[in-house]
């Protein structure tokens, strides 16, 4: 059996599942500031209907790293760079304490310019003088050596043990200086309420008597396991709409080009299917104006949602806010759900509250109830359907995309919208049909998010970086550095096996060693070295994952 629970904005959904089969399903109202109690809330309900049999898996989908983030209310964060020579300080426009210092790797990471130990000296007084206990480090280049990162984080240690510190290295293994600082400046600021949050989790499952593994899905559609989460929190950011998109694939499932609707109570996630297979954010993801090292599907989400209330200011407004439940549901104002209640006679909860309601605002406006309906209807559709044209202007900028119009030789086409969500059945039709194209709709598809983090498989990529002149080598997730046994003469194919072996150790360390034979390459460069009028030797860059997809045991669900 599995467990699957999605933490929305408004609403939190879980699924009990069993050989194909959805065993149970539970719907509860969001708490964000205490989303454990949410969690467990929801979990308690579904054991029940386990009926004492062995829950395999649980998967918890969580926006406590996306509400920090986007609330302000993380701790404050100090960024010490080493930028290097090359851009002015001023580019790195990442975060409001920001520290500048002297220090140089270069390309193959010897080190050019050693650190200032006391500018160094000078930043830590001044960052604990500020009050400030969380500080990330970045070093151009640190991925291939960290010495200087590690330097600044054992001065830290030694000197002002109260703070906590994050170096890039660690953090992430590829290129681009600003991405993997503005990712670890994030890690930095989120790591410690992450940690105590996966520690309560851990502990509440384990005083129900649960041995079950416990994973948390990312935002690239894949899950890891509650361990490692702990030292990479960020990639949680986003695990809503990846839930909604890896949901609205497992339902339907077909390889069609597909548009992924998740309208939810307050916001609807807008994301892209190519040929049954997710669209990613070749820039990672962006959390703010910053872009990331976390590997995340193209998603937009739109402040507009089921639970949206209506109102009249000399014209009918749908608001980007909710006051509560609908009226059909006992809410005390009218909402988007309640026009398209009345206006598509759909039945849903307390139809005569939605029309009592919806008078009002009516008597209020001046105009009959239709005429009301009528209006928000139009805002709502009009206001998704330019939503989504508004991405497939941003869509058309990513290599898959464009790879797809090279392969297929005609322009994007697309075939459907799959609907998720509980509003999606009143509304997602009326998208599809203003759009010229199907609509997909399942009976699960109220919790689809759910059961798309039950049934996805965990992900994980290693990249592997050799330069055989320096007898020399790196790994990441985890900043690995080491030196090489032989380094005459070695091949992409030794290269090749070498990361598929860490990949292995790490699969075995993260407990999901029966995925690794799911694994494939997705990177591999070689370059040579030129001395003189000789080869002096070879780098080598090598990528290989576990990409996202669903386990194996899923098949489909009946409905």
């Amino acid at each position: 059996m599995l467990i699957g629970i999605d933490v929305g904005g408004t609403y939190t959904d879980g699924v009990l599942f069993k050989q194909g089969a959805i065993i149970a399903t539970v719907k509860k109202p969001t708490d964000d500031m205490n989303l454990k109690s949410t969690l467990l809330e929801v979990l308690d309900e579904l054991l029940p209907s386990a009926e004492g049999q062995k829950i395999e898996r649980i998967v918890f989908s969580t926006t406590l790293v996306t509400n920090l983030l986007a609330t302000g209310q993380g701790e404050r964060t100090a960024l010490i760079m080493l930028p290097g020579h090359g851009l002015p300080h001023d580019a790195y426009d990442i975060c409001p304490d920001i520290f500048f210092a002297r220090g140089t790797v270069d390309f193959r990471g010897n080190v050019i310019e050693k650190l200032d130990q006391k500018e160094i000296d000078d930043i830590l007084a001044r960052i604990a003088a500020a009050g400030i206990k969380r500080v990330a480090v970045a070093a151009k280049f640190a991925n291939r050596n960290d010495i200087l990162e590690r330097e600044i984080q054992s001065k830290l240690a030694a000197s002002y043990p109260d703070i906590s510190v994050s170096i890039s290295s660690e953090i992430s293994n590829k290129l681009n200086f600003p991405r993997r600082a503005a990712t670890t400046y994030f890690t930095a600021m989120t790591v410690k309420e992450w940690m105590q949050f996966a520690a309560e989790i851990d502990q509440a499952i384990t005083e129900r008597g649960l041995d079950s593994e416990l994973h948390i899905l990312k935002a690239d559609g894949g899950t890891f396991s509650l361990d490692t989460s702990s030292r990479r929190p960020c990639e949680t950011v986003f695990s809503g709409p990846a839930a909604s998109t890896m949901g609205g694939l497992a339902l339907s499932q077909p390889h069609l080009n597909s548009v992924v609707l998740d309208i939810g109570g307050t916001t609807s996630d807008i994301a892209l299917i190519i040929d049954g297979a997710p669209l990613y954010a070749s820039k990672g993801a962006r959390l703010g104006k910053q872009y990331t090292h976390i590997n995340a599907f193209a998603v937009n989400s739109v402040a507009l949602g089921g639970d949206s209330c209506l109102d009249y200011d000399g014209e009918i407004k749908v608001q980007n806010f909710r006051r509560g439940a609908a009226a059909c549901f006992g809410g005390d104002y009218p909402t988007v759900t309640d026009a398209f209640n009345c206006k598509m006679d759909l039945g849903i909860g307390n139809a005569g509250q939605s029309a009592e309601k919806l008078q009002q605002l009516a008597s209020k406006a001046g105009m009959k109830s239709s005429e009301l309906c009528r209006q928000v209807v139009n805002i709502v559709i009009e206001r998704l359907v330019s939503s989504i044209e508004a991405m497939f202007r941003e869509w058309e900028n990513e290599p898959a995309y464009k790879v797809w119009e090279v392969v297929n030789r005609r322009k994007f086409k697309l075939d459907q919208i799959i609907g998720i969500g509980a509003a999606a059945t009143a509304i997602v039709p009326q998208v599809a049909a203003r759009m010229e194209v199907d609509s997909f709709l399942h009976d699960y598809s109220p919790v689809a998010n759910a059961l798309g983090a039950a049934v996805v498989r965990p992900t994980l990529a290693v990249e592997l970086h050799v330069d055989t002149p320096n007898n020399f080598f790196s790994v990441g997730p985890g900043g690995i550095r080491g030196s090489l046994n032989d380094r005459g003469g070695m091949q992409l194919g030794e290269a090749k096996n070498m990361a598929r072996q860490y990949l292995l150790d790490m699969c075995r360390e993260q407990g999901m060693e029966s995925y690794a034979s799911e694994s494939s390459f997705y990177m591999e460069e070689q370059f040579n070295i030129i001395s003189g009028w000789s080869r002096s030797g070879k780098i080598f860059d090598v990528g290989i994952q576990i990409a996202p997809g669903f386990i194996s045991e899923y098949k489909g669900v009946s409905s």
